[in-house]
């Protein structure tokens, strides 16, 4: 792939890593439940179980796309598609301003196993599922090579664990979960504009 995918790559994955969700309210009740050590378990979990994520859905298109040419014309909608609802959602979640407590918070899995919990809440998110498909349509061949689906998923494996443990270590001292609730629309918002501007790429044939 070109720099330029691979940095696109990156900034989608940082900051799908940093959107609220049920990956971030589970790192966090452990973390507050079982202290630092089980809640850096639950983000390494997590970013080993994202990092597979990554890789298996890189490979599964490659190989869709071997089997039919036409398939490449259906990602290619589909996936501008997904990123133009994805869109909407994460501004329509910025413009409703900053988080209260949330739901997800109140019935965040109890803190026995983080490790496996965190890996478990990797795969098992549909959200991922549809913006890594929305991610991964315009930049994946059938001849992909295998270390360059290695690449992604070891890119994805390390940025994702790399901001849980973060969460586990620095951001949960003090007030530092409140402040980042109260950012967590901005991120949001910046998700949305980015997966606007990639549709938009998309659409134009420039990805």
């Amino acid at each position: 792939m070109e720099p330029g995918a691979w940095v696109a790559m990156a900034a989608v994955f940082v900051l799908g890593a940093m959107s609220p969700g049920p990956s971030l309210a589970v790192v966090l009740r452990n973390t507050m439940s079982g202290g630092r050590s089980q809640g850096v378990a639950t983000g390494i979990g997590h970013g080993i179980g994202f990092g597979i994520y990554a890789f298996s859905a890189a490979a599964g298109i490659a190989a869709v796309l071997s089997l039919h040419e036409s398939t490449e014309a259906i990602l290619h909608w589909g996936g501008t598609a997904i990123l133009l609802v994805l869109g909407y959602t994460f501004l329509k979640h910025a413009l409703s301003g900053p988080y209260g407590q949330t739901e997800d918070d109140d019935h965040a899995p109890s803190s026995r196993a983080g490790f496996v919990q965190g890996f478990l809440i990797a795969l098992l998110n549909p959200k991922i599922l549809a913006w890594m498909l929305a991610l991964y349509a315009p930049l994946i061949e059938a001849d992909i090579q295998l270390q360059t689906l290695m690449g992604m998923g070891l890119m994805g494996l390390v940025i994702d664990g790399t901001w849980y443990v973060t969460v586990a270590t620095v951001l949960t001292r003090g007030d530092g979960v409140s402040r980042l609730r109260s950012q967590a629309h901005r991120i949001d918002g910046a998700m949305g504009v980015l997966m606007f501007v990639f549709a938009a790429l998309l659409m134009g044939g420039r990805l």
